[in-house]
Formats: structure tokens, C-alpha cells, sequence
């Protein structure tokens, strides 16, 4: 019996023991469950904190940075187009300058300006009251002009230009295209000064140019002929990527430009716009065969004078081809037949049109170095200098230039570019040549060598 009860406490106090150690078990189970549980959470919980954090952070950067380029923006702007610091702060304003030179001494104006004080006015008046030219709210014409001829007369760059008149350079590029538009007349069909200027006096070509009447050298073996047609290329600003078909026998980029004159030196004619790599002859024939052109054609029985790179057509006098023609040929040697006496006399007329475009190019150095203009701008300041080399010699019967002409009847010019190799005659057009004019030139060399 005792025995009994000795066991029965054992093993209750054994399962006492068992209770106790797994209710510990579940304890310690359920704290570390709870534990666990609680860190995940504090943890997600952290982690969502600096989730949070950075997006503020990130976007606070997105905000300043916004703000910043912003700012930078609006104060570009401001320094840039609202508080301009002054540039040009020099006293010689370019009004004042063109109102001292046009009231100073004569010899400033035709240093700035190429032409005569009166001229110079003349032209002033003449571009506001018949093409358009008008006075803005800072500039006059006068001085609108002033900026044209100046840019013209000295090839000025850009720079150059605001400097000398104190003025952005958007206002002078806008002065000078308003008095070239005026000049050339382009946006009105070419309506502008150079279409009432470049032509000849006499479109009739009725009476004996007096140079020749004047003159017992020419008169009256060449009494019907009525100016000279010849061509001269003047330097062109072109793309590098069009660049080869402007280059010709002059190795760079230039224009071909066809021109007739009368005896006095004024053009009557003028093509621009063809390549540098144009034959003359091609140039030569659309000019005479398209009429929208209105080229000045001689009447029956006149002619031009010009020179072997022209076919002899009717109504075009050339020098017989393989015999001396140059004056310089001549100065050892007199004429010994003929055909040389022609070619002397047919020489010395023609380079009347060699002397002109001499008086041209070295009163425009523009003509020797063209501005970074477009093509088509080029275009127009090339008849814009040739409009103002007319309109001085009709308005002005003491230009410096034009006297010194008159008084070396052997200047030929020295500013044509030289030739860097002969062009492909492969490439001449053939044309007709006319047994008319092969008489004319007979005839006349017979009469020149009685």
C-alpha cells in the first residue's frame, strides 16, 4: 500500500514536472512568435520611414533643382533682352558721324562714302521719294545710306560696321537690306533703282556715240558700233558642300557676270547669277535669247564690240582670231597689216568695258570679298553696285575715279582675278557664225589701212 502511494506521488509529481516544462515550452514559443512578430514590424516600419524619406528628399532635390534652372532662365532672360548693359556708349554717334562728313571737307565723304557730298544727298532723296526708303523712329535715311555705302565702298564686316555707327548689329543688318531692297527692288519684281539706271540712253541707238564721233581714231570706221559686252567674275560666298560648280578658271568660288556698256562707261546691261563654271558663251546667248531678260539688242546695221571669247553673230563685232590684239602687243611694234591695224583700234574701243568694270571693283572692295550673305543676297549686291557705279557717273561730271579714267585712256583695271588655268574649251557651245560680220570687220580693216 505504501508502495503504492509512492508511486502515485511519483508520477504526479513527474507530470507536474511534464505540465510545467511544456507550458514553458509554449511560453517561450508564443514570446518568441510575439518577438518576431513585433521586430518584422518595427523593421517594415523603418523601412517605410526611409522609403519615405528619400522620395522627400528626392523630390525636395527635383524641386530645387526646377527652381534653380528657373531662376537661372529668368535671369539669362533678364540680363539678356531687359537690362542690357551698354555697348556702344561712344560720343560719335553714327548720325553725328555722317552729319560731320556730309558738312566737312569734300575729300571725307569720298573717303567714307565713294561720292560726292551732293551726290550722296541726291541719292538720299532720289531712294526715299521713288523706291520706298523711309526714315525709322532711331535711324534717318541719310544715315541708313550712309551704312550701305560704307559697308560697300570698304567690304566692312559686321563688326566693323557697328563700331563705326554705334549700333547693334540688328540694326544694321536691317538698315542695310532696307536700302539694298530699294536699290535692287527684288520683293517688286525688280523694280528698284538699279532697273532705272542700268540701261542704255539712247535704246533706239540712233545716233553716233560722241566718244567715236569725236575721236579720228574711230571715226568713222566703228560710227555704228554701240558699246561693248565682256564678262568678269567677282568672288562668291558659297556653301562648301555647292562650292564646285562656282569654281572655274579662277580656282575659287565666283560668280559670272556679263555686262554691256555704252562709251561713257555707264552699263547698259548687266547678267548675274551664273556659276564661276559657266562658259561665256552659254551666259552670252540666254542673255540675248531671253527676252524676259530685255537685253538692249543692236538694230540692223549696228553692232557691239567684243571680244574672241564671244561667237560673231550678227550684231556682235569680234578682233580677228591668231593676230595681235592687246595695246601692249603694239608698243614695240606698230601694225604691219590689215588685220593688226583692226585689232588695235578694236581694242582700244573695247576697253572702255575693261576700264568700267576697273572704276567698278575699286571703288566696291565688297566686289573683292564677299560677306557671308546668302546667294541670293550676294546676287543683289552685285547689281546695287552696279546701279551705283551709273548713277555716279550720271550725277557726278567730276568723280575722282572716272576723271583718272578719262585721263589714262590705257588703264585697263587691275583688279580682275587672274586665271589659275585655262578653261575647257571641250565645253563651248557651237553657234552659228555669221558671214555678215566677217564682211563688217573686212570692210573696216581696208578702210583703217588706206
Amino acid at each position: 500500500m505504501k508502495m503504492s502511494r509512492l508511486n502515485y506521488e511519483i508520477t504526479t509529481m513527474y507530470f507536474s514536472m511534464n505540465v510545467c516544462f511544456f507550458s514553458n515550452m509554449v511560453m517561450d514559443v508564443l514570446y518568441c512568435s510575439f518577438t518576431s512578430r513585433y521586430i518584422m514590424d518595427a523593421e517594415r516600419k523603418k523601412k517605410r520611414k526611409s522609403a519615405e524619406r528619400k522620395k522627400k528628399r528626392k523630390r525636395h532635390a527635383i524641386f530645387w533643382t526646377v527652381t534653380s534652372c528657373a531662376i537661372g532662365a529668368i535671369a539669362t532672360y533678364y540680363y539678356k533682352y531687359i537690362f542690357k548693359e551698354p555697348c556702344m556708349t561712344s560720343r560719335q554717334k553714327g548720325e553725328n558721324w555722317v552729319r560731320e562728313i556730309l558738312n566737312g571737307h569734300p575729300v571725307r565723304c569720298l573717303n567714307a562714302f565713294r561720292m560726292e557730298q551732293s551726290v550722296f544727298r541726291q541719292l538720299c532723296e532720289d531712294l526715299q521719294s521713288k523706291y520706298g526708303l523711309q526714315a525709322s523712329n532711331r535711324m534717318s535715311v541719310h544715315q541708313k545710306v550712309a551704312i550701305f555705302l560704307y559697308i560697300l565702298a570698304r567690304g566692312a564686316s559686321d563688326r566693323d560696321a557697328r563700331e563705326r555707327f554705334q549700333h547693334s548689329g540688328e540694326t544694321i543688318s536691317r538698315a542695310f537690306h532696307e536700302v539694298l531692297e530699294a536699290v535692287s527692288g527684288r520683293s517688286n519684281g525688280y523694280r528698284g533703282l538699279a532697273r532705272d539706271v542700268i540701261r542704255p540712253k539712247d535704246p533706239t541707238f540712233q545716233f553716233v556715240p560722241p566718244q567715236i564721233a569725236n575721236d579720228e581714231r574711230y571715226m568713222p570706221y566703228f560710227k555704228d558700233a554701240i558699246g561693248c559686252i565682256d564678262g568678269t567674275h567677282i568672288p562668291a560666298c558659297i556653301p562648301e558642300a555647292d562650292q564646285m560648280r562656282y569654281r572655274g578658271r579662277k580656282g575659287i568660288p565666283t560668280f559670272n557676270v556679263m555686262a554691256s556698256c555704252d562709251f561713257n562707261m555707264c552699263f547698259t546691261f548687266i547678267s548675274v547669277g551664273w556659276e564661276g563654271s559657266a562658259h561665256d558663251t552659254r551666259v552670252f546667248l540666254h542673255a540675248i535669247n531671253t527676252p524676259a531678260l530685255n537685253f538692249p539688242k543692236p538694230p540692223q546695221g549696228r553692232y557691239y564690240l567684243v571680244d574672241k571669247g564671244y561667237p560673231d553673230k550678227e550684231g556682235y563685232l569680234v578682233p580677228y582670231p591668231k593676230v595681235r590684239y592687246h595695246q601692249s602687243q603694239f608698243e614695240n611694234e606698230l601694225p604691219t597689216n590689215a588685220q593688226e591695224a583692226f585689232n588695235r583700234l578694236h581694242s582700244s574701243l573695247r576697253s572702255c568695258i575693261e576700264r568700267s568694270f576697273g572704276v567698278l571693283k575699286k571703288r566696291w572692295k565688297i566686289l573683292g570679298q564677299m560677306p557671308q550673305f546668302s546667294v541670293q543676297t550676294q546676287i543683289d549686291v552685285i547689281m546695287a553696285a552696279f546701279a551705283l557705279h551709273n548713277y555716279i557717273r550720271m550725277n557726278s561730271h567730276d568723280d575722282l575715279l572716272f576723271t583718272m579714267v578719262e585721263h589714262n585712256q590705257d588703264y585697263g583695271g587691275d583688279e580682275e582675278l587672274p586665271d589659275v588655268y585655262d578653261g575647257d574649251t571641250s565645253n563651248e557651245i557651237p553657234v552659228d557664225r555669221s558671214t555678215t560680220m566677217k564682211v563688217t570687220r573686212n570692210n573696216i580693216a581696208k578702210l583703217i589701212w588706206r
